[in-house]
């Protein structure tokens, strides 16, 4: 009798113990909720505006981005093209008005998907940042810092970029072919089956070393600076720029604007460096990037192309298409930045940073 009651007690026991896990089980589960349709809306909302940012952003300072283009890479020994000025005028005097915008079809095509991608990715990548930050010094109200911002838009920039690497790619062969290049790419895809075809699938990511490295610095500082900067004149109110927490669209452009410039002024040689990559091996590369013998343009790697450049051309190589580039990456990051913010005002999306 005494193992009967044993053996009865054990079986109470487990059958308690099963259906205390079931009950574990079903709660957890009613806790776990998919995701609803106002959050993926929001976020949809949110992609949607990161892209129309990067395709007004970039269409309005198309010309410059071309330019800035073929003085990274075109023929020490056969220059084309001296200066902002001089450069421009000789592209709408040779190729006329579609000249100045030509790659920018691509561009878009690349830098929408680009930018909707690193905002976002900035953003989600801030909350995740701020969350650990705050479990770690146990502060629920601390705020990102400045580094921390870096941190985050380094994030969004590498995540962004190795999505759209191989269109960054054919864009930028395709804004350097012109009506005299021996071969003709057609467009993005065409271009996208002829490099995988003739020079393999990982042609299609030259470059991407020097464009990780360059675009921790780049990207990171642009969104660091920009919104340290704007939380600065917020709190302290300089020449009463704030109002109600609150800062003009000018500002906002202003804030934009020293961001640009610093990132891109500290990440351009790797932007020099990846740009020439990204031309080796093209065999019907015009003469625009080719060297005295004609050759295509060939690097071992990162280093070598460094070296290379520096050896042949100077260190100033590595700034060539600067000033151009300068001219461009004001007005550039500036309009993104207020484009991003207006858009989503107007989509109705919040910023979800601190949540």
């Amino acid at each position: 009798m005494a193992s009967e009651d044993v053996v009865g007690k054990r079986s109470e026991s487990a059958v308690t113990t099963i259906v205390n896990l079931a009950e574990e089980a079903k709660i957890a589960s009613e806790g776990v909720k998919a995701p609803s349709h106002a959050a993926i809306f929001s976020i949809a909302k949110s992609l949607a505006a990161g892209g129309i940012a990067g395709g007004v952003s970039r269409t309005a300072v198309a010309p410059l981005e071309r330019l800035k283009i073929l003085l990274q890479v075109q023929n020490p020994h056969s220059i084309k093209y001296n200066g902002t000025v001089q450069g421009l005028k000789y592209i709408w005097r040779t190729e006329g008005l579609r000249g100045l915008f030509k790659g920018n079809g691509t561009n878009c095509a690349r830098i929408v998907p680009n930018s909707a991608v690193k905002f976002f990715s900035y953003e989600e990548a801030s909350r995740g940042i701020l969350w650990f930050y705050r479990q770690q010094t146990g502060n629920e109200d601390a705020e990102l810092t400045p580094l921390l911002r870096l941190g985050a838009g380094a994030c969004a920039g590498i995540i962004a970029m190795s999505a759209t690497y191989p269109m960054d790619l054919v864009r930028g062969r395709i804004t350097v072919q012109t009506d005299k290049s021996p071969s003709q790419y057609r467009g993005i895809f065409h271009a996208l089956r002829t490099v995988f075809v003739e020079e393999g699938p990982r042609a299609l990511y030259k470059g991407w070393l020097p464009s990780v490295i360059g675009v921790i610095p780049y990207v990171g500082l642009n969104f660091a600076v920009y919104e340290s900067l704007k939380d600065w004149l917020v709190k302290t109110r300089p020449f009463g720029l704030a109002q109600d927490s609150e800062l003009s669209v000018t500002t906002k452009l202003g804030c934009g604007a020293v961001a640009g410039t610093i990132g891109q002024t500290v990440a351009y040689p790797l932007d020099v460096i990846r740009r020439r990559m990204q031309m080796g091996g093209w065999k019907n590369a015009a003469s625009v990037v080719t060297g005295e013998s004609k050759a295509p343009l060939e690097y071992s790697g990162m280093v070598d192309a460094f070296r290379k450049t520096v050896r042949h051309e100077g260190v100033g190589a590595l700034y060539k298409g600067l000033v151009p580039n300068s001219v461009k990456v004001v007005p550039s990051i500036a309009i993104a930045f207020v484009t991003y913010e207006v858009v989503k005002d107007i989509l109705g999306v919040e910023m979800r940073i601190s949540d």
